[in-house]
């Protein structure tokens, strides 16, 4: 398939742009830094302020995965891209927008998120107020979505293809520990992209 990965240089990009090209798909590799992307692979220079830089660079691609990660000063900067996103997929005609979300707008028991729970550490709580404001952009467009969530830790770690998938909920062990690799959670996404079963709508993972 023809994918175009934005954040292709950041901590779960770069998983998931090994996962996908090493299952063959075709892959244009999106960054601000173009110099931090392997030579293999076809490199695109963009920062995702103009739809209509966007709409040319996805042109044609059946899948675009949004890595990006907002600045840590600026949180709320996610919510204009993700805008601009939306609206270059709409200009573009087809492709699927996957979005690499946060766990924070996860449930931790039915109706009550992370977030709402008042067991997210405050240092977390500006990003993850700011992705759960994404996914109701996301949401109310027209296009066709996923928002995958990781677990609660979401660091490197083994590709051991092990892992449990949900929806809206979190994903705990039974030591109440949330925890994904970014290398698994590349795969559960690249798995995603190939048997698309989330359409429109949520996905969790964990161990």
């Amino acid at each position: 398939m023809k994918v175009v990965l934005y954040g292709a240089t950041g901590n779960s990009g770069q998983r998931i742009l090994q996962e996908l090209t090493s299952r063959g798909h075709q892959v244009t590799a999106v960054a601000r830094d173009t110099s931090k992307l392997p030579s293999t692979v076809a490199a695109v220079k963009d920062d995702l302020s103009s739809v209509d830089t966007i709409a040319s660079i996805i042109t044609g691609a059946d899948v675009v995965v949004s890595a990006y990660a907002p600045p840590q000063d600026n949180t709320d900067a996610i919510l204009g891209v993700t805008e601009r996103e939306i609206a270059a997929v709409k200009k573009a005609g087809k492709a699927r927008l996957i979005v690499v979300g946060g766990a924070g707008l996860l449930e931790v028991a039915p109706g009550v998120t992370l977030i709402a729970s008042g067991y997210l550490p405050e240092a977390y709580l500006p990003i993850a107020t700011s992705h759960e404001k994404a996914l109701g952009i996301l949401k109310a467009s027209d296009i066709n979505w996923t928002y995958f969530s990781p677990a609660g830790y979401f660091e490197p770690g083994e590709r051991t293809g092990k892992f449990r998938l949900g929806t809206t909920n979190l994903i705990a062990n039974e030591k109440g520990e949330s925890r994904i690799s970014f290398e698994d959670y590349a795969i559960a996404l690249v798995d995603e992209i190939e048997t698309p079963k989330h359409e429109r709508g949520q996905l969790s993972i964990g161990y």
